[in-house]
């Protein structure tokens, strides 16, 4: 079988996690801290705070701006559901938006006007999916225009670039997630990233029951501190983040020179952007998707559909009254499949690969 995700875990993460253990210190301490400023240091921003998932990530990102009951935020209508239960979790109101049909992200154009018929909206959270860095350029002239806050949700884009700059560091607080199938990982885990201050103070506090000094609570915070042996995990996987992601691009590479069944469209990807692969995501024309799914099946490929539904339309959003009908989400869904990407991929396996998907009919 060749999987679609694998975590890669060498004898590295397993010494750091023992001698961690070894330590007696386990839980918050240290190595979180140490893991919180490297991290940082590497997506170019001051600030850092580990949590204990992207999506608690995202949560404490939305409340550390202050974004809180009734506020509004404007986001994309095609991800992972947790960019949007945050918002619904800290009390805001998510305010949809399509896609481009080229990059599968949020909607340069959608935004624009999402502003104009919302101006009281008070942040816009956005999407780099599947490692593809979102036009950051204009969304922040959109965001200084309409004065708006910005959160990145780069669960999906760990060191992916927007003009030589790194996601996560263009707007007022970034999330990150290092769940197993990410670029990098640490088992489960988030990170808040952020240059401004008072932010940062807020997110810490936050994941600390809202303590800065012990017992003493300036806040209702939630308990949603990193391990040091997540920490540890961490540390060793962001040394590796460079040779992992080129790993990728050099399988994706293979791909857009091999691929050559005009049935299927490879990534898109802009000149101004650095694209990381957490998935290699295709679009299969003329209603073949299935038929490539059974190929796969048949051949012992993973590979995922993300996503099937747009994100309005989940039964769990049904009677919020939110609209489920989008001209390019509604045609993107039904088009594409990710496939195999890992930077462990074996030679023989990626060739097997393309052999099969360009034997589709």
């Amino acid at each position: 079988m060749i999987n679609i995700a694998r975590p890669l875990i060498g004898q590295e993460e397993k010494d750091a996690v023992l001698k961690v253990m070894d330590s007696g210190m386990i839980a918050c301490g240290q190595t979180v801290s140490y893991f919180e400023k490297e991290f940082a240091k590497r997506m170019g921003v001051k600030n850092g705070i580990a949590t204990t998932s992207g999506t608690t990530a995202l949560e404490v990102s939305l409340h550390a701006m202050g974004i809180g009951f009734g506020d509004k935020v404007i986001t994309t209508a095609y991800s992972f559901i947790a960019s949007t239960n945050s918002i619904l979790y800290v009390g805001a109101t998510p305010v949809f938006v399509d896609i481009d049909v080229r990059t599968f992200n949020i909607s340069i154009d959608g935004i624009r006007m999402a502003l104009q018929e919302h101006p009281d909206a008070k942040a816009l959270l956005v999407v780099h999916l599947f490692g593809q860095a979102c036009d950051m350029n204009k969304i922040m002239e959109l965001a200084k225009e309409f004065n708006v806050k910005v959160i990145e949700d780069c669960a999906q884009a760990h060191d992916a670039e927007w003009d030589g700059r790194k996601v996560g560091s263009f707007g007022d607080v970034a999330a990150y997630s290092f769940y197993p199938t990410k670029n990098m990982t640490t088992g489960e885990g988030g990170m808040v990233l952020t240059n401004n201050e008072e932010i940062a103070e807020n997110a810490r506090l936050l994941i600390n029951h809202g303590m800065k000094i012990r017992y003493q609570h300036e806040k209702i915070g939630y308990n949603y501190r990193m391990t040091n042996i997540a920490a540890a995990i961490g540390l060793e996987q962001l040394k590796k983040l460079d040779n992992f992601n080129e790993g990728r691009r050099k399988n994706a590479e293979y791909y857009n020179n091999n691929l050559i069944n005009p049935l299927i469209d490879i990534p898109f990807v802009s000149n101004n952007a650095k694209h990381v692969y957490h998935q290699y995501t295709i679009k299969i024309k003329k209603e073949k998707r299935d038929a490539l799914i059974k190929l796969l099946e048949d051949n012992q490929i993973g590979y995922g559909v993300f996503y099937p539904f747009s994100i309005p339309e989940q039964p769990a959003y049904a009677g919020m009254g939110f609209k489920t009908e989008w001209e390019t989400t509604d045609v993107v869904k039904k088009q594409v499949i990710s496939i195999p990407v890992l930077p462990s991929l074996m030679e023989e396996e990626i060739r097997t690969i393309v052999a099969v998907l360009n034997d589709l009919e």
